[in-house]
Order: structure tokens, then C-alpha cells, then sequence
């Protein structure tokens, strides 16, 4: 059997990377870690692989580093492996794998069990995920990496707070065969979860072409904090305030630059289109007969 290459950010040299990655060496002398310091080099190792005609690739970190590998093995035949290992993991939980469990999600992949799922694009990147455009891009953009190493998830809550304080922009969110809509802020799901594993997107299906989206009216704490009331209680679609859309693309334009994000990293400024890409991919999921 051909050799795993596995993906991995080491999380800018961490203590928990440095362990991660030798928890995973030791799983298999089948696995070979390699590790990558940045989006782009980890889409690049991804890209060779698939080049080679590697049956498979795993990336071992958070939803960033799943991101880049999924932007270098698109449009292949290469199946992706997910050792999660980051801060949020949503992809990975979307899946049902093991989470805190890496040698579960080694006999995931061992099993052979797949799934199809759809890739979408947005401007230059590419997401399996969720992507979202002001609000939730613009708190992206202000949790820093010491952040997030100190406060965990809490930091993006703390950056939330900041950004909520600020002026909201106007955006017009075109769905492909609907009319335009207008609101502050948008979220785009492929899948169902978002934020700390919230089902946000009730109605999400990863492998149905459509996407789920949420346009929210306003931006200020008390609209924050009413939103993400609605999250929890699974009730946030039907609040008066927030359409809810489903289409197989959309585009999203304002009058001044705000940012996007795919998968947790940021993807330039609108205006910006949601599109599907021409193939799936295969992901590693549960089922496998080698599963213990």
C-alpha cells in the first residue's frame, strides 16, 4: 500500500502541534507527515501529491489547513483524509469523526468508506464548509494568532464584541433565479455547522449542489446577541429580521470593499461570487469496514 502523506500544520511551532505531529507518526508506518508553514505551501504539497496520483491525502490541523489542502486536491481524483487537530474542526465534525481521537480517525481512513462532497468558490479561494461575508469575515481579520493561542475559541467572541461596535456595512446578496436582498451581514453554509459547532444551517446537506444562506438585517450588540439567541434555540431562520435563501450560487456586492471569508481564512473583498466547481471530492468518512 502507498504511503499517506499527511498534511500538517504544526501551529506555528506549538507545543500541541509539535505533540500532534508525533501522536501521528506513531500511528502507522504508513503515514508520512509533512509539514507545511503556510496556506499556500500546504496547498502546494497537496497539488504534487495529487499530481503524483496519490489515492489519498490527509491534512492534520484546523478548518484553515483543510481548506488549503482541499484547494490543492480539487478537481483530482486524490480522496481527503481529516485529522482534526485545530481550534474549531467543523468540517471534521460535520463528518462524525472521532474528535480528541486520532487514531480513530486513522481507521477512518484505513476503513475506505467515502463521500462525494461539494466544493464551492468564492472569488479566488474555495470552501467545503461555510463562508460568510462582513460580520463574521471582519472578526477573522481581528483575532490574531497570539489570540487565539491564549484565549482559544473565546477569542473570536472577543473580537465579535469589537466588531459588533462597529459601523455595519450595506450589502445586496443576489441568489441565482431569486431577487436581491439587502442586509449588514451574510452567512453561507455548505454544510450545517458554524461558530463552536452551532447547527446553524438546519436544512444543509453537503452533497446537494444548493447552499444555504442567511442574510441578517442589522449589527449592533443587542441584534448580536438576539441572533445568536436564535442560533442556539435553532430558531434564527424564522427571526423577522433574517432571510433565509437557498440557491445554487449567489453573488454579494457593496457600495465600499468588505471582507470574505471560506472555512475560517479570508478571501478578499466584494463584490464576490458563490459558485460550485466543475467536480466534488472524496472525503474519508465513518462506515469503513476497518473501522474498529
Amino acid at each position: 500500500m502507498p504511503k499517506l502523506p499527511v498534511i500538517l500544520n504544526p501551529s506555528a511551532h506549538s507545543e500541541k502541534g509539535r505533540r500532534s505531529a508525533d501522536v501521528i507518526r506513531g500511528l502507522s508506518d504508513r503515514i508520512e507527515v509533512v509539514e507545511s508553514h503556510s496556506f499556500d505551501e500546504a496547498r502546494q504539497i497537496a497539488v504534487e501529491a495529487a499530481s503524483r496520483g496519490c489515492p489519498a491525502v490527509a491534512a492534520a490541523g484546523g478548518d484553515g489547513t483543510v481548506n488549503a489542502v482541499i484547494a490543492g486536491l480539487a478537481g483530482s481524483d486524490t480522496a481527503l483524509g481529516v485529522f482534526p487537530t485545530g481550534t474549531m474542526n467543523l468540517f471534521a465534525r460535520e463528518l462524525g469523526l472521532p474528535m480528541g481521537d486520532l487514531a480513530g480517525c486513522w481507521r477512518v481512513i484505513e476503513g475506505g468508506a467515502t463521500k462525494e462532497v461539494d466544493l464551492f468558490r468564492a472569488g479566488g479561494g474555495i470552501f467545503v464548509q461555510i463562508a460568510g461575508v462582513g460580520f463574521d469575515a471582519q472578526i477573522i481579520e481581528e483575532t490574531t494568532w497570539e489570540s487565539k493561542k491564549r484565549f482559544g475559541p473565546l477569542s473570536y467572541l472577543m473580537s465579535a464584541l469589537s466588531v459588533a461596535g462597529q459601523r455595519a456595512p450595506r450589502l445586496t446578496v443576489i441568489p441565482e433565479g431569486g431577487g436581491a436582498v439587502e442586509g449588514a451581514f451574510v452567512l453561507i453554509g455548505n454544510g450545517s455547522l458554524y461558530g463552536p459547532a452551532f447547527r446553524v444551517f438546519r436544512n444543509a446537506s453537503n452533497d446537494d449542489g444548493m447552499l444555504e444562506v442567511l442574510v441578517f438585517e442589522r449589527q449592533s450588540h443587542v441584534d448580536i446577541i438576539r441572533y445568536l439567541s436564535g442560533i442556539t434555540l435553532g430558531k434564527v431562520e424564522k427571526m423577522k429580521d433574517v432571510t433565509y435563501l437557498r440557491a445554487p450560487a449567489l453573488r454579494v456586492e457593496s457600495e465600499l470593499p468588505v471582507p470574505v471569508e471560506v472555512d475560517g481564512e479570508l478571501s478578499g473583498t466584494t463584490p464576490v461570487e458563490f459558485r460550485p466547481t466543475a467536480r466534488r471530492l472524496g472525503v474519508f468518512v465513518p462506515g469503513g469496514e476497518g473501522e474498529a
